[in-house]
């Protein structure tokens, strides 16, 4: 019987399209990327990626394999609230634990912040971390501040089976230092595992680009071009650390690598990203906001210097990586990821996904399907929205990426088949009803 791989999964956060010096990003923001591009060099790079609007969201559309609008995961939340993924949901990291695999999460959770939903009682052995999200990290410098009335952010680990504790205060300075700290761990984590000759899952997600972006104090004032170029450039490092040590413990043919973001560019400034020719940021339903970097290298399996533009969602992740990993896919609820096993070994030139629905909470903002997108709302910036249109708006992508020219006037014919996908969707969370945001556990 065939070993398993080993999957390494690497999450950027709010790393847009445009930023990567193999997505005509890197020297040209001021950020050169030798070690994502090099990656790229080396397997398959996408550029047409997608994610969801939000943290929450696409992390639990990546654990799932379910858009969130399913799951209730439909935005960040403060502490104490409820959110994340019910544990009636089935995660990634359980699939592949249960097919032997030694599971590991490092960096960013926001799929729960409560005993029972953290990522040691989900699936992983272990974690280390942030359960929420890295502005918080502001907290304790913010004037006013009441630890009284807030309650204070904390870096926290855990092991399967036991209570996850508190670390350290998540502030500035612990801001600076979690990704080093988060690839030194991971490190470890392999290197036991390949002694053990235990196939493993490395969930990464990192911290950089998220703001405050604020580079290890090692890297600050490497580019010259600031805190968010610094941080950048800390971001490769980082990434080419965790190549190194795959390539260093001989099982750089036996792993599944990839590496990607779980939404579009930061838009505050001083922290201000790119989506590169895309229009829009993260919290839109923009191509800047959908698209952002996606690369993959399994040697021996996808062949080096690989580019495509077929359309790949989050969600497939959940279902190729089970199915990489011998898991078989959950039948008893829908599963909206597809296998993209064929089309990223490149046994098939085309993606198995067509398009799909795109929601921001419980709106459905806008489709795509194939070179389509069509728009029911119309939000090109952040918080600059008007609401739902009157008529739908429609672009083609390839002819127009950055959707200034509505040509539904003359391609009413696209309607027919993007609202068929919609109806079926919809009749399929009739058929499956839909979690409510905040809702309890069952078990």
């Amino acid at each position: 019987m065939p070993k398993s791989p080993h999957i390494v999964l690497i999450v950027a956060d709010n790393l847009g399209w445009g930023e990567l010096g193999c997505y005509g990003g890197g020297a040209l923001r001021g950020a050169p990327t030798p070690n994502i591009d090099k990656l790229a060099a080396e397997g398959l790079l996408l550029h047409n990626f997608n994610v969801e609007s939000d943290c929450v969201p696409t992390r639990s559309a990546l654990m799932s394999g379910r858009h969130p609008i399913r799951t209730g995961c439909l935005q960040s939340v403060p502490a104490g609230l409820p959110q994340g993924l019910n544990r009636n949901e089935i995660t990634l990291a359980q699939q592949l634990s249960g097919q032997g695999y030694a599971t590991a999460h490092y960096g960013k959770w926001h799929l729960g912040d409560v005993p029972g939903r953290y990522p040691s009682d989900r699936g992983f052995d272990a974690w280390y971390g942030i359960p929420r999200t890295t502005d918080e990290s502001q907290f304790t410098s913010t004037l006013g501040f009441d630890p009284s009335v807030v309650e204070l952010p904390y870096i926290m680990e855990g092991e399967a089976g036991q209570a996850s504790r508190q670390v350290k205060v998540y502030d500035l300075d612990t801001r600076r230092g979690i990704d080093a700290e988060l690839v030194e761990r991971a490190t470890r984590f392999m290197t036991e595992n390949v002694r053990q000759d235990r196939p493993f899952f490395l969930y990464l997600p990192l911290v950089h680009l998220h703001f405050p972006t604020l580079p290890h104090p090692d890297f600050a004032g490497r580019t010259g071009a600031g805190d968010f170029a610094d941080s950048m450039v800390e971001l490769d490092h980082r990434v080419g650390q965790i190549v190194q040590a795959v390539d260093d413990l001989g099982i750089r043919d036996d792993t599944v690598f990839i590496f990607c973001s779980d939404n579009g560019p930061e838009f505050r400034r001083p922290y201000r990203g790119t989506a590169g020719p895309w229009r829009g940021t993260y919290h839109t339903a923009m191509e800047g906001s959908l698209r952002v970097p996606f690369i993959l290298r399994w040697p021996g399996k996808v062949a080096p210097n690989r580019v495509s533009n077929e359309i790949v969602h989050v969600t497939d992740l959940f279902t190729t990586l089970s199915l990489i990993g011998g898991a078989s896919i959950p039948d008893d609820r829908p599963i909206d990821g597809v296998d993209q096993r064929d089309f990223f070994t490149g046994a098939s030139e085309k993606s198995l996904r067509e398009g799909f629905a795109f929601y921001i909470k419980d709106e459905l903002r806008a489709v795509k399907w194939r070179n389509w997108k069509l728009h029911f709302y119309w939000e090109p910036e952040v918080n600059e929205g008007k609401g739902k249109l009157e008529s739908p708006l429609l672009f083609n992508l390839t002819q127009d990426p950055k959707e200034e020219t509505d040509v539904l006037i003359f391609n009413t014919w696209v309607m027919n088949p993007v609202l068929k996908m919609v109806r079926q969707f919809n009749l399929s969370c009739a058929a499956h009803p839909n979690t409510a945001p905040g809702a309890p556990d069952q078990d």
